[in-house]
């Protein structure tokens, strides 16, 4: 043991020796100077570098926790489809690639030549279907007039035909009376002239009365074949009058019709009137399609074109693509974890990667679902090897008015916003 201690000893001895020779008191180990008390300024730096550090770390976590950030975002904008109305042939092409037009502008032209003689035809058949009207409606007063006075002529008719028939009645019931007295006295005027003819046979009488005798039965018989015509005259008159009165009473009956021939020509008119409606929609719809022969741009923007001259193009079919850039927007695809904090109306700082320009904006909404609920093929989440992937939001966010004024902004464009949750 007595070995050991010295051999632990000996490296000390130097050292003592040394502060021996030198005439310094020898101190124990445990009582050696200590550096950091012996040197305050080392201790102060030391405490501010700490604090520094320290005070660094907060305001850099205070900073970082102010703003969530993605490099997976891009600039949106709609791509506006510009297809054909109508079917033709696709006569100019007034536009080029990329080209920047206005809304209104005219891009593609159709050969309207087709269109303008279905036009012209629409409009010919519009001014006879007119005319038609018109006459239409003028036959209806004078329709109106003429069967009224039709009716009032008609019963007028029926009324002198009935009139007329009493006084053929009349007459040949005169007629009859006449015949009567006529054949009374050609009886009388025969047995005078019987009884004159034996008389003058023998020579009671004269021949002069004889004579008169011979020529009153003449007479008499002539008078009743005069009352016999007479009587057959008024019977046919009669009969005439009753004729009358049945083709009277019969144009009575046409004359109360005239209600419903009013109502005939009113309906034609009508007709006619709802005709000259379906001319004009026929026109109409004739000028829009002439219209649609002149494509014209919806809206101010960028022109990517699919159309060439001399293609026959049908309905539907797109000719151009048009891109408005005064209408663009930011989709920033977001964790789901870096939602906690953000919300519509907070203020984004976006830097673009093609200029290295910083726009302002706002969040303007944030999307209803998952980018990968909206893909071809949504995920399946109900199975046994399921595993847990932190999901993306799309966050659209809008520009500040006047910030993207030169158009320098494009559909797909990789942005970097931050947005500031305070």
């Amino acid at each position: 043991m007595a070995q050991r201690t010295d051999i632990d000893a000996a490296p000390n001895a130097p050292a003592e020796t040394a502060a021996v020779s030198e005439g310094r008191p020898v101190m124990p180990p445990s009582q050696a100077p200590d550096r950091f008390r012996d040197r305050p300024r080392t201790r102060a730096f030391l405490t501010g570098a700490v604090l520094v550090v320290l005070v660094a770390g907060f305001f850099a976590w205070r900073y970082f926790a102010t703003y969530e950030s993605t490099d997976d975002a891009e600039v949106d904008a709609h791509m506006m489809p510009v297809s054909a109305r109508i079917s033709g042939y696709v006569a100019r092409v007034n536009v080029n690639d990329n080209q920047m037009v206005q809304a209104g502008a005219v891009l593609v032209e159709i050969d309207p030549r087709d269109y303008q003689v279905a036009a012209d035809q629409a409009r010919a058949a519009l001014a006879t279907a007119e005319a038609t009207a018109q006459v239409l409606h003028i036959a209806v007063p004078v329709t109106t007039v003429a069967t009224s006075s039709s009716l009032s002529s008609s019963e007028a008719d029926v009324e002198n035909t009935q009139a007329g028939i009493m006084a053929a009645e009349q007459q040949s019931s005169a007629a009859q009376a006449q015949l009567a007295q006529a054949q009374a006295n050609d009886v009388k005027a025969r047995n005078d002239l019987a009884r004159y003819k034996q008389l003058v046979a023998k020579q009671e009488i004269s021949q002069q009365m004889y004579d008169q005798a011979v020529a009153a039965a003449a007479s008499s018989a002539a008078a009743v074949a005069s009352a016999q015509a007479s009587v057959a005259v008024a019977a046919q008159q009669v009969t005439q009058a009753r004729g009358r009165l049945a083709q009277a009473q019969a144009g009575l009956r046409t004359s109360q019709t005239a209600p419903q021939q009013i109502a005939s020509v009113r309906a034609r008119a009508l007709s006619a009137e709802a005709e000259v409606k379906q001319k004009q929609a026929l026109l109409a719809q004739a000028e829009l399609k002439l219209q649609y022969t002149k494509i014209v741009a919806p809206v101010a923007g960028v022109v990517m074109k699919s159309v060439e001259v001399g293609m026959n193009v049908q309905p539907g079919q797109q000719l151009l693509m048009l891109v408005p850039l005064d209408d663009v927007w930011i989709t920033a695809n977001f964790k789901e974890t870096q939602l906690k904090r953000m919300r519509p109306g907070q203020r984004v700082d976006v830097k673009v990667d093609a200029n290295g320009r910083t726009y302002h904006g706002r969040i303007d909404s944030i999307a209803g679902s998952s980018g990968a609920r909206m893909s071809l093929l949504p995920p399946e989440n109900a199975t046994g090897n399921y595993v847990k992937v932190v999901q993306r939001i799309p966050v659209k966010i809008v520009l500040d008015p006047g910030q993207n004024s030169d158009l320098y902004l494009r559909p797909g464009m990789s942005v970097v916003p931050k947005v500031y949750l305070n």
